[in-house]
């Protein structure tokens, strides 16, 4: 991650800025919440008969994916995308792996305009 300090974020506004990086942290949280259901949570509940992770990470995840939307909407609304790319970068977090590809991929065109 950038600091606030560096000279490529210095470009964006301080509230675009600040929606950018709630976007990545929660990014990169709900990715790993994604895979720690579909890796751990649900081959323990179904190939070891055991629901207890499963019932932990699946609501968290759920609910960690609803603020990803949030901040995915706040940080849309600031720059101003269009529709699809909303689209896209909402259904990154259902998807294992992409949200850490849109992240970055978001990421860089941002601070590379």
């Amino acid at each position: 991650m950038t600091s606030p300090a560096d000279p490529a974020t210095a470009q964006l506004a301080p509230a675009t800025r600040s929606a950018l990086t709630r976007y990545r942290v929660i990014a990169y949280i709900v990715g790993v919440m994604l895979l720690l259901l579909l890796f751990v949570a649900m081959p323990l509940k179904y190939l070891g008969d055991n629901s207890a992770a499963m019932n932990i990470i699946g609501p968290a995840h759920g609910w960690l994916y609803v603020v990803y939307l949030l901040a995915t909407f706040d940080l849309f609304r600031r720059v101003q995308w269009t529709l699809p790319r909303l689209a896209l970068m909402a259904v990154a977090g259902t998807i294992p792996f992409l949200s850490f590809y849109a992240e970055r991929k978001t990421t860089h065109e941002l601070l590379n305009r």
